[in-house]
């Protein structure tokens, strides 16, 4: 409405008083609501600014603005907890929030009065919090540059580009007087360097996180030793966690290949050592994180269907990434799972005999008695593909030396031990010498690893000589029987194919006509999960026609039978009962799901059959059976000393972890027990069974089900009530398992003098009288040395079984918890807390389906339990 309409409508008007002032407020209603518009649209445009100056507004907690890039790619503002609030950077478009850059990591802001702003007497960076007294502004955190730099202070700005760098810069020259990248936090991004500056001294290195919600400087960093031949180093503290091996002139030793396929590079010269990537796919985000577990994690994220961080690669993620495992002279293999993965090199032999039986290579290797290698006709045995070793005090020659030169320069001194190319990528690029121990030297698979070169006597040499030749032969001989045996083989196959006009011989000799169609679809679904289909004639074969003395174990899924293929790898074979309560859909769900796992704490999956009625699962061979086995009998339960017993807790931990978190998929296990943690040679702990599994989205929390399935004592209270299960019902099936590791009792035992039916009660009791160290397992021998580690492991095992299942914590947390020295919280009422209210034998049996139990003075029914 225009000023000469406003001014005839009150003039001409007949109408009262009234209806003049209604007009006058509607005319003025109209205006402010095209000023607030406007407000409005000023507002959102300066929440995209990317820009902080003197002459904008700062970034306030209070008005939740942020800076965002240029490209949208990256954030910066405010995030956190109320009472614990940071300054970061996190990407803009990626769901969730996550963080890349923290400002005052270890100075949160205690309320929302935090802004940070361009100071206006020395264009300085500066984050400040308002202490209220006074009015006065308090400085939590600043870029602390040159305050010649910025001159007047207005010629300096604060820009966020889409690189994710935060930079501080003249505006005037466009000099970058600070930047983020110089100091970054727990994440590298593509063009952010790691390593030296010889000219100025800035070190560039990651720190883990706290935790999984504390941004403050962890117990893990990361980051590039430059003695000797420079590598990439994690250390806990001051120990040294894991290594790569040196830059070998195309990428790290010791390093997959695909975790260095984004166009890396290494800087080694008078001005600087450093590391950098670039992602040449704009689409691909990636980024590499020290987490607060003590991993290195490389995670890309695609903008396609899978819109999720997939972890390319991570160390440490065996006992062969562990820094020096085998010690002195000790080569690591993990490719035969049934052995021991330390040797010695050649020349070598164990230090102790009698450690070295009991798989302990805490003293490593020494040469051999009597080893003459000095100018006594030495030479030397090649090691093909493994990570070399620690290159911390070796000496490099980069004269553009050949390999036979570089031999030759060995022999010179009797005091070097090895030797290895420096440069894998050219011919004549010098070498590596070492002198004195070789340690942290391992197996790698071809591609992976370079050539490592032993020094040996004459006699060792030899006998490596003889060795070789022979493997020569034999390779020969196989290779021919081979050929004439596959040509014999096809030969019949095609004769067979012709006689019988079979067009689809794979999946007609697996499945028959008679299958269902749902049957049939698993079958046509093999193509995508990777996964082989075994022929029911293999497995009757290799199990001996399911023998009763191959018979491993029977539970009401079916029994589960050891065979042994004609290769000569050992098998597990789950033959599904017909009458099974895991039917098409729970047989269906697990092929898929454990198809795509892979983790050392998960069973390895190998294949599949279905003929008519038989489903059949075929996994890796465990020789050490169940968890259970072992911890609920005193007789083997002495096997089991602390110290195994609590690294089989972090395996199973990391493992679970993996699903909730660090796997392509989001899995919910739903059946976690001791029954369901097999034990393989080394009695490392691998979580099996997820037939009961369902997958989740990113961003999905928790889901319904009518169907409650799963083991009674293991089951959360919001599962067996409601339905309702997330990653916190596995924390609490973890808890349980926890506490049974500890005192080696069921959790549905009755104990006797105990008013409560179960372990869960009774540890509570204990709890709040002080005395939880009288139900440890008798078998591990108290008193013991490690009893405050077992404090906090029944700790930790509270805070997982509370009845909250927001109380509970995160696997991330349980593995921070259980691997750090960290103040635990106090745990709430646990679930499943019921007295006794009938006399009980301890003897009797548990809780069947369908059986009414009680869940403070409530009553719920387990629908279908296990």
């Amino acid at each position: 409405m225009n000023q000469y309409n406003f001014s005839m409508q009150i003039f001409s008007t007949k109408s009262s008083a009234t209806h003049l002032n209604h007009i006058v407020m509607n005319y003025f209603t109209h205006a402010m609501i095209h000023y607030a518009l406007l407000l409005f649209i000023i507002f959102r445009l300066c929440t995209c600014l990317d820009t902080i100056s003197i002459k904008t507004n700062p970034i306030r907690d209070t008005d939740n603005t942020v800076l965002v890039s240029s490209g949208k790619t990256f954030a910066l503002g405010f995030f956190g907890k109320p009472n614990y609030r940071y300054v970061g950077i996190w990407y803009h478009t990626i769901p969730g929030q996550t963080v890349v850059w923290v400002a005052n990591r270890d100075n949160p802001i205690t309320d929302s009065s935090g802004f940070l702003s361009i100071d206006t007497t020395n264009g300085n960076l500066v984050l400040y919090h308002n202490s209220n007294i006074n009015q006065t502004d308090d400085v939590v955190w600043s870029a602390n540059a040159s305050s010649s730099a910025c001159s007047p202070a207005s010629d300096c700005v604060a820009q966020l580009l889409d690189s994710g760098n935060l930079v501080l810069l003249h505006n005037i020259n466009k000099q970058v007087i600070w930047q983020s990248f110089d100091h970054p936090t727990n994440t590298m991004l593509p063009n952010m360097k790691l390593g030296i500056d010889r000219r100025t001294g800035l070190k560039r290195f990651l720190t883990s996180w706290k935790s999984e919600d504390d941004p403050g400087i962890g117990n893990y960093s990361y980051s590039i030793d430059p003695s000797g031949s420079p590598h990439l180093i994690l250390y806990k503290g001051q120990i040294r966690w894991w290594r790569s091996g040196p830059w070998n002139g195309m990428m790290w030793n010791g390093v997959p290949a695909s975790a260095t396929d984004f166009n890396a590079s290494f800087v080694n010269d008078n001005n600087e050592i450093s590391q950098m990537w670039d992602v040449l796919d704009s689409s691909i985000f990636s980024r590499i994180v020290v987490n607060e577990s003590g991993m290195v994690q490389l995670f890309i994220w695609y903008e396609g269907a899978e819109r999720r961080w997939n972890e390319l690669w991570s160390a440490p993620t065996d006992r062969c990434d562990k820094y020096g495992h085998c010690s002195a002279f000790g080569l690591c293999d993990t490719s035969t799972p049934t052995q021991f993965e330390c040797t010695c090199l050649p020349g070598y032999e164990p230090r102790s005999p009698t450690e070295w039986y009991m798989r302990d290579a805490n003293h490593g290797c020494v040469r051999k008695p009597g080893s003459l290698i000095c100018r006594k006709g030495e030479g030397f045995v090649k090691l093909a593909n493994v990570k070399v070793p620690d290159t911390s005090r070796v000496e490099v020659i980069s004269s553009g030396l050949s390999l036979k030169a570089c031999e030759k320069e060995c022999l010179r001194n009797c005091n070097c031990t090895a030797y290895a190319r420096a440069n894998i990528s050219e011919k004549g690029s010098g070498c590596i010498l070492w002198h004195g121990n070789l340690i942290d030297t391992r197996k790698l698979t071809a591609g992976d690893g370079q050539d490592l070169y032993v020094r040996v006597n004459e006699h060792d040499l030899s006998k490596y000589t003889k060795k070789s030749k022979r493997l020569l032969a034999t390779i020969l001989i196989v290779s021919v029987v081979s050929v004439l045996f596959s040509i014999i083989f096809f030969a019949y196959w095609f004769l067979k194919r012709k006689r019988k006009g079979q067009h689809n011989f794979f999946l007609n000799d697996n499945i028959t006509s008679g299958e269902s169609s749902e049957e049939r679809n698993l079958a046509k679904s093999k193509r995508h999960l990777d996964l082989p289909f075994f022929d029911l004639r293999t497995l009757i074969t290799a199990t001996d026609n399911f023998s009763v003395i191959n018979k491993l174990g029977q539970g009401g899924f079916g029994s589960v039978y050891k065979g042994q293929l004609v290769s000569g790898q050992e098998i597990a074979v789950k033959r599904l009962s017909k009458y099974s309560g895991q039917g098409m859909q729970e047989f269906k769900n697990e092929v898929t799901v454990i198809a795509k796992l892979q983790h050392r704490n998960l069973v390895g999956l190998l294949g599949c059959c279905i003929h008519k009625d038989e489903k059949m699962l075929i996994y890796e061979y465990l020789p050490n059976k169940s968890l259970d086995y072992f911890i609920f009998d005193a007789r083997t339960g002495s096997n089991l000393d602390w110290t195994k017993r609590f690294e089989i807790v972090i395996g199973i931990a990391r493992g679970i972890l993996y699903l909730h978190q660090d796997s392509r998929l989001k899995i919910i296990h739903r059946d976690l027990k001791a029954s369901n943690v097999l034990l393989d040679s080394t009695m490392n702990p691998k979580i099996s069974d997820f037939g009961m599994a369902r997958m989740f989205n990113d961003d999905q929390i928790q889901a319904r089900t009518k169907r409650v399935v799963g083991t009674y004592g293991y089951m959360s209270p919001e599962y067996a009530m409601q339905g309702l299960y997330s990653t916190k019902s596995d924390v609490f099936s973890f808890g349980v398992l926890l506490l049974e590791i500890i005192t080696g009792r069921k959790n549905t035992d009755y104990i006797n003098g105990s008013p409560f039916p179960n372990l869960i009660g009774h540890m509570w009791e204990l709890w709040k009288e002080g005395r939880v160290l009288d139900i440890v397992d008798p078998t591990l021998c108290q008193p013991f040395s490690a009893q405050d580690e077992v404090s906090k492991c029944i700790h930790i095992g509270l805070l997982c079984v509370q009845e909250g299942a927001t109380d509970r914590p995160t696997m991330s947390e349980v593995i921070s918890m259980l691997t750090n020295d960290t103040t635990l919280p106090p745990p709430n009422t646990p679930a499943f807390i019921f007295q006794q209210q009938t006399s009980h034998d301890a003897n009797s049996s548990t809780s069947r389906s369908g059986e009414a139990v009680s869940l403070n003075s409530v009553t719920i029914t387990i629908l279908e339990a296990r």
